[in-house]
């Protein structure tokens, strides 16, 4: 019996253990391209988001949220690229170019939060000259509720907050940057 339980206890995390997230555009442990680098603060990029798709994700998911977040960036807490959540549960997709600030791209219904750089949409790659390489984590979040409801003027560090408690899974991947 004791065997049983112990192997019932392991079935929430077997549960998302196929949810995958991967990018034509930002392929995992790949270098971002230049279409992923931001354009100000001395970077001169396509500041354009990549596309995205995700698979398996855990039953009973009602929408999702994305966070890419540098861990690296020479601040407390690390830089927030791009954060989007209440994206419907029948998406599992965003193109490339999704995350422009006018939130134009992203599907209906979906709100892209403010990032580090002081606006909504996507920011891209641009960490210090010399500081070495940075990790750009891409997480996808599938969620047990339809709609986070969070302040206009929420802090990333709020939504990832808010995202990670309405959590029943995640999958991500990380790419790479430095100059």
């Amino acid at each position: 019996m004791k065997r049983y339980l112990a192997m019932l206890a392991f079935l929430p995390a077997l549960a998302w253990a196929d949810f995958t997230l991967t990018s034509s555009d930002a392929p995992a442990e790949s270098t971002l391209s230049d279409k992923q680098v931001y354009i100000g603060y001395g970077c001169n990029g396509g500041n354009t988001s990549p596309a995205l798709k995700w698979q398996g994700a855990p039953a009973g998911t009602q929408s999702y949220a994305l966070v890419l977040h540098d861990p690296d960036a020479p601040v407390a807490g690390g830089w927030y690229h791009w954060i989007v959540y209440n994206i419907p549960a029948g998406v599992t997709a965003l193109p490339t170019g999704a995350g422009v600030s006018t939130g134009a791209k992203v599907p209906k219904g979906a709100v892209q939060g403010l990032t580090s750089f002081g606006g909504n949409g996507f920011g891209g790659a641009c960490p210090p000259i010399g500081h070495g390489r940075h990790r750009y984590n891409f997480v996808v979040y599938a969620l047990k509720v339809k709609q986070l409801k969070l302040a206009e003027d929420a802090s990333p560090a709020e939504q990832e907050k808010a995202i990670q408690g309405a959590s029943l899974g995640q999958a991500g991947f990380t790419a790479y940057y430095q100059r």
